[in-house]
């Protein structure tokens, strides 16, 4: 009697090479080796830092003993927040800055702008020299040009006092001064940023509106403009955040004015608080606010160029 052969068993599937897992983890390691130096400078440069005002803001120094044991550190809360907000010195910064935001704002953009266009014209020649000349003012520091523009606004020595039809030292003349001086500085190098974005506008575009009848002006608020929407947004950020902690124009100003205080912007209060009156926590309470202004306007302003763009 014959027997039926048995069946040979189904070969068993080779295991996976392990080389894909391999790659996958090296790639892992060699992209947190590229990210570790970048999360090291964000953490000592930012995250320690805020950390660390934070836990100042909720500190004061105080007197013990009749003055005898000198200065000790005391828990306060929100205290210095209380503080700042409630003090009038503080408000009325808050105040000259948003002024001075009202003014310089729209007439750097529109004359950044203007200057761009002008700049992307089929009929401008020379324009890397037009570029350098407008680039040249942002290229001077800010404390140096403060000093040149305090001679020239003072009486006897400038020649811009004379001329002006506001006193640049006065009480109302004093924000138009400074939003002059800012916008001096600042057109330049939003303009060579507006017109680095029209550049990359398609020029096929371009030849297709000409083609069709539209002139200069209708091309460039029909297609420039809003092809480089995204960069004026942008630009309106960084500057709004600017805006916020004007400093340098003001600081220099002091030298040749009363009218400029040592608290006339929210960044001087926080300098005088500082560095003069020594009140390091009410310092950092106030550059504790300014920081959560500065994010809130930078966010409704990211909101309303994200609708603009749907």
């Amino acid at each position: 009697m014959t027997t039926a052969p048995i069946p040979a068993a189904p070969p068993r599937p080779a295991p996976a090479p392990a080389r894909p897992a391999r790659r996958a983890g090296r790639h892992r390691l060699a992209g947190a080796a590229l990210a570790a130096p970048f999360a090291v400078l964000l953490l000592c440069t930012v995250l320690v830092p805020i950390a660390y005002a934070l836990c100042l803001s909720l500190f004061t120094d105080r007197l013990f003993g009749l003055g005898f044991d000198g200065y000790r550190q005391v828990f306060t809360g929100f205290g210095n927040y209380t503080d700042v907000l409630g003090d009038p010195a503080a408000r009325d910064g808050v105040r000259h800055v948003a002024l001075y935001a009202l003014i310089h704002i729209p007439v750097m953009f529109l004359g950044a702008l203007v200057i761009a266009l002008l700049l992307d014209s089929v009929t401008v020649r020379m324009r890397q020299l037009w570029s350098l000349a407008v680039f040249l003012p942002y290229a001077v520091p800010g404390v140096i040009a403060g000093l040149i523009w305090g001679y020239l606004y003072s009486p006897g020595i400038g020649p811009l006092n004379d001329v002006l039809p506001f006193d640049p030292f006065g009480q109302s003349g004093v924000l138009p001064a400074v939003v002059n001086m800012a916008t001096w500085q600042w057109t330049g190098y939003n303009t060579i940023i507006f017109y680095t974005a029209l550049q990359t506008v398609p020029r096929e575009v371009l030849e297709a509106a000409r083609a069709d009848g539209a002139g200069a002006l209708r091309t460039a608020l029909a297609i420039k403009l809003p092809m480089i929407r995204p960069t004026i947004f942008v630009a309106l950020v960084f500057t709004t955040i600017g805006s916020l902690q004007l400093f340098t124009e003001p600081m220099v100003l002091r030298t040749f004015t009363g009218t400029v205080t040592s608290t006339w912007t929210p960044s001087l209060y926080i300098y005088d608080a500082a560095f003069v009156s020594n009140d390091y926590g009410r310092a950092a309470a106030a550059s504790i606010l300014l920081a959560l202004a500065s994010a809130l306007l930078s966010a409704l302003v990211m909101r309303l160029s994200t609708r603009r763009a749907r």
